[in-house]
């Protein structure tokens, strides 16, 4: 508009400066025709000639006007039908995203009236629309194949009747749908996730890291989104090669780490291929550079008994360095806890645990607590109020997707079939616990002091169990062999009441005695008082 008024400013610009010019310059003009003499102003003259122009211009739109008069009355009427006809569709199309199908309906029928349909397609989909508020899926099926089949709506028909599979359950025609959109317009997001879904689901690995590539390359996703995509497929596909491949896992494994340094599945697959092809220092590595990101149970476990042949305490000191990397962690505190009662140190695995349970009470910690108390000193009343805590405790994390938890990590959830949907933490409904007091110390603490008393407790090492067998087993034997008592001889002398009968000084017999083992008593003695071992 601005161009517009500059120019026609110019142009009378120009004419005001051509009639000076010819202000200032006067002259006459003469003309000769059939014998006479025509003589005027040069200044006359020009103005009569631009006049004349002027009027042959009118003259000609005047006429023009006139013999196109019928088709601008045509012309006219039919854009105001069409624009009637697009007004009822627009009112159609909000009718049915309001889910008035009754309103959708009777605009879908005066659009059909007032336009045609291959002039304009979103007559369909307002159909289609309508068809599906009303439950007449068919209907609506029939029209989004209508779509697909025309080159101008062959995503929007697509897309109509992949989420109708979608409703029916007929997941592989809705794959299909999902392909076919996704090769003829890789760039729509809906086709393309799909197509990644299906194939991941499947197991179709390469395909789907193929299908991502090209995602990445039309922008479909973010490269943040993308690489972290990448990372999980390959490490799926590396969890698939670790049994008959352990070189491709580990640098499957490896390069997703690269891609997501926080992907706990990548680096416990490339440790257990390292594992595998002897490369012990680097795989503990990789578990430390995990562990210090993020401290993980699984990791812990895999970093302690990485190799086969290791004790008991070694392993206890394995884990040690796991805490010193981590320190005040609660992952850290539980796997020192396991180690030392693995390797019987009870008082140190006693006092981590109970460390943890002071940062986070979970239901590990006075599990362990329970397992140390049935290894160290086997009271089921202690057992028990450990069991009990740690019913009331909170849940321990676990991989959770879509309201599933698994024991173990999976690229894709089995609910929706999302990727990369799992995430480490407490169950849903179970995120917190039922702690009278609402504090982590003082639940711990109030534990403690509610621990009942020990009652019932084992000797102190399994070896004293196998030497009271032994020394049972030996009494059963003796009592077996012993031969019966001989019958009574009169004796000589009875002592009178009270007095004690002389033991006379001579050898006795080896067979009717008592063996020599200590833990052996004579069943015809006085029966000892019982006694129990205490620890404390």
């Amino acid at each position: 508009m601005m161009i517009r008024l500059v120019v026609f400013a110019l142009l009378v610009l120009l004419l005001a400066y051509g009639f000076s010019w010819f202000a200032d310059r006067p002259g006459d003009l003469s003309l000769i025709w059939e014998g006479q003499i025509y003589q005027t102003k040069l200044i006359v003259a020009v103005s009569a000639i631009i006049a004349l122009i002027a009027a042959v211009m009118i003259v000609w739109w005047f006429v023009r006007l006139i013999w196109t008069s019928p088709h601008s009355v045509t012309r006219y009427f039919r854009a105001r039908k069409r624009d009637r006809g697009y007004q009822a569709l627009s009112t159609g199309l909000i009718a049915a995203g309001a889910g008035n199908a009754l309103l959708a309906r009777k605009m879908a029928a005066r659009s059909r009236g007032l336009i045609r349909a291959d002039q304009e397609p979103l007559i369909n989909l307002l159909e289609a629309q309508a068809a599906l508020i009303e439950g007449r899926h068919d209907e609506a099926r029939a029209k989004f194949e209508a779509m697909a089949n025309d080159p101008e709506t062959r995503e929007l028909g697509l897309r109509g009747l992949y989420l109708e599979a979608r409703r029916l359950g007929a997941n592989e025609a809705a794959r299909q749908y999902a392909e076919k959109a996704a090769d003829n317009a890789p760039y729509l997001p809906w086709a393309a996730q799909a197509t990644l879904e299906y194939r991941s689901q499947a197991g179709h690995w390469d395909d789907a890291i193929r299908l991502l590539e090209q995602q990445k390359a039309a922008r479909v996703v973010e490269k943040a989104e993308a690489n972290r995509l990448h990372a999980v497929l390959l490490t799926a596909r590396a969890a698939e090669k670790l049994e008959g491949d352990p070189a491709g896992a580990r640098d499957d494994a490896l390069q997703a780490l690269k891609l997501a340094a926080d992907l706990v599945p990548a680096a416990l697959i490339a440790a257990k291929a390292l594992f595998r092809e002897g490369g012990l220092r680097k795989a503990a590595s990789i578990l430390e550079q995990a562990w210090k990101s993020k401290p993980h149970p699984e990791i812990g476990q895999t970093y302690v008994k990485a190799r086969s042949g290791d004790s008991t305490l070694d392993r206890l000191k394995r884990a040690e360095r796991l805490e010193a990397l981590r320190p005040n962690n609660v992952e850290s505190l539980l796997v020192v806890t396991q180690a030392a009662l693995d390797a019987q140190e009870f008082a140190k695995a006693r006092t981590k645990a109970e460390a943890a349970a002071r940062i986070e009470p979970r239901e590990a910690a006075f599990l362990l607590l329970a397992d140390i108390e049935e290894a160290e000193t086997g009271d089921q009343g202690r057992v028990r109020h450990w069991l009990a805590q740690a019913l009331k405790a909170p849940r321990d994390p676990a991989w959770v997707a879509d309201g599933f938890v698994s024991d173990k990590w999976l690229p894709v959830s089995p609910v929706t079939g999302r990727i990369d949907a799992f995430e480490w933490k407490a169950p849903f409904g179970q995120i917190e616990g039922r702690l009278e007091d609402g504090s982590a110390p003082a639940a711990i603490e109030t534990a403690l002091k509610t621990l009942p008393p020990l009652r019932d407790v084992r000797p102190e090492s399994p070896v004293n169990d196998h030497r009271i067998i032994e020394l049972e087993r030996a009494a059963t034997i003796a009592e077996a062999v012993r031969p019966a008592p001989a019958p009574a001889k009169p004796k000589p002398f009875e002592p009178a009441a009270g007095d004690k009968a002389p033991v006379p000084n001579e050898a006795k017999p080896f067979f009717g005695g008592l063996p020599d083992d200590p833990g052996v008593r004579d069943s015809r003695a006085e029966p000892e008082p019982k006694t129990r071992l205490r620890l404390f």
